[in-house]
């Protein structure tokens, strides 16, 4: 394993050597991970990295962030940790993934200490995809509580779907990659002013997901009134892949759905989650995914409604702050 490090290895609260510190990952440095995500996913069944760090991994990410990389007795990846330290209001937030084999060795605890050096006030916000027992454990050995749940549904795409009308004047549309960017991007903004992360997302979050090899703009389905846009439901399909030889059936996910706040009230929400669902139908696909926050009381109504149900959660920890 080779490393592009930024300076010598920092040491951890025991004298021991410290994960390796890399902005930028080399070629071997990224295979070595997806190697590891592929171990841990087969058996936890569960992958231990978010999309959000998978495009990091491939694309280098659009801010400082920094990964954590400590190897195994034969060379291979024992650990590995991706910090974001961009966030100054909310605190850096991190994912790490330790190798089945080398679990109970106190690979995540060197991971989380070392996550938080490299925090600029210290904070750190900690994922762990699957509310996994594990992962309860190193929290809570650290001083860590729950502070967010966000929870994955599914439903069976081979139960029927509602008919579903749009409110007169509103009409669905294909998104336009390039002609839509600009519009829909404010749109994103103005849904989800208040989420933590999509929220955010700049022209070039669009375009790195628009640029790989699942985007399919007639899956990007646009709601328009008086040429305005008013919401969108943005439809992914996760296809056919293998971990360590088992193959992983392909599924539909209402990837990112919103309604302009100025038009929330009007249906357009479940309208725009049937049409999607009906594209993902019509392609052969038999089940759909989606994500939702455990504190999203409306949209959680709508999914359950439309028969979606409680799968599995992802759960971020961070640490009680200091009394002022």
């Amino acid at each position: 394993m080779s490393t592009a490090a930024t300076g010598p290895a920092p040491v951890d609260d025991d004298g021991a050597t410290g994960p390796q510190v890399v902005e930028v990952l080399p070629g071997a440095d990224v295979a070595a991970v997806h190697r590891l995500v592929e171990a841990a996913t087969a058996a936890d069944g569960v992958p231990p990295l978010s999309e959000h760090v998978a495009l990091h991994l491939r694309h280098g990410g659009e801010g400082p962030d920094r990964h954590l990389l400590v190897p195994g007795p034969g060379g291979e990846l024992a650990g590995y940790a991706h910090v974001d330290p961009t966030d100054r209001v909310a605190g850096s937030a991190a994912e790490l993934v330790v190798a089945p084999g080398q679990r109970g060795h106190g690979i995540g605890h060197r991971l989380v200490r070392a996550a938080e050096r490299l925090s600029p006030d210290g904070r750190l916000r900690l994922w762990a995809h699957g509310d996994r027992p594990a992962a309860r454990r190193l929290a809570a050995s650290l001083g860590y509580d729950e502070v967010r749940r966000l929870e994955q549904w599914r439903r069976s795409l081979a139960e029927p779907l509602p008919d579903v009308t749009a409110p007169p004047g509103v009409r669905l549309r294909p998104f336009r990659p390039g002609a839509d960017d600009d519009a829909w991007l404010a749109l994103n903004a103005r849904a989800f002013a208040g989420h933590p992360e999509q929220g955010a997302w700049t022209a070039r979050d669009l375009a790195v997901r628009t640029a790989e090899s699942w985007f399919d703009p007639a899956g990007f389905l646009l709601a328009e009134e008086r040429g305005a846009l008013i919401g969108f439901h943005w439809t992914k399909v996760h296809g056919g892949t293998r971990h360590s030889g088992h193959a992983h059936a392909p599924i539909g996910e209402v990837y990112v759905l919103g309604v302009d706040p100025a038009h929330q009230g009007r249906g357009l929400g479940r309208l725009l989650t049937v049409a999607g669902l009906t594209m993902l139908r019509d392609r052969g696909l038999p089940q759909a995914m989606l994500y939702v926050e455990s504190d999203n009381g409306p949209a959680r109504a709508t999914y359950r409604a439309l028969g979606f149900t409680h799968w599995d959660t992802d759960v971020m920890f961070a640490r009680p702050a200091a009394p002022a």
